[in-house]
């Protein structure tokens, strides 16, 4: 099963409510949301658990008090978390006031998060 385009829909609407310039890239199961030519924001859906996980990229400090919030966790696909990313369940992205919390702290990260190096195609 494919990633939920109603999700996708309404991070597309916050995005462009705030005028922020962005891309989509169909990337890890998934779709990101591009910002600066950064990962931002994404969905993932995950078969393991049947369900479509919010990918939050919002940077070591912000994960501290975001892990206290109702369905935050770790981004682990390997066994180990990445690092400044977060997923969150349906239940802490239901209501788009909660949507709108998660693409805001992953907007206010953007700035400070690096960019991945580029891969030559050699």
């Amino acid at each position: 099963m494919a990633y939920s385009e109603f999700i996708a829909d309404r991070i597309r609407r916050i995005l462009q409510e705030q005028k922020v310039h962005f891309y989509e890239k169909k990337m890890m199961g998934g779709l990101c949301f591009m910002v600066d030519d950064k990962m931002c924001c994404g969905i993932h859906y995950s078969k393991k658990r049947g369900m479509d996980l919010l990918m939050a990229r919002i940077g070591k400090e912000a994960g501290k008090v975001a892990m206290t919030k109702e369905g935050c966790e770790s981004m682990d696909f390997t066994g180990r978390p990445m690092k400044n990313f977060v997923f969150v369940t349906p239940e802490g992205f239901d209501l788009d006031d909660d949507l709108e919390y998660w693409i805001q702290l992953c907007l206010n990260f953007n700035p400070i998060a690096k960019r991945s190096k580029q891969r030559s195609d050699l």
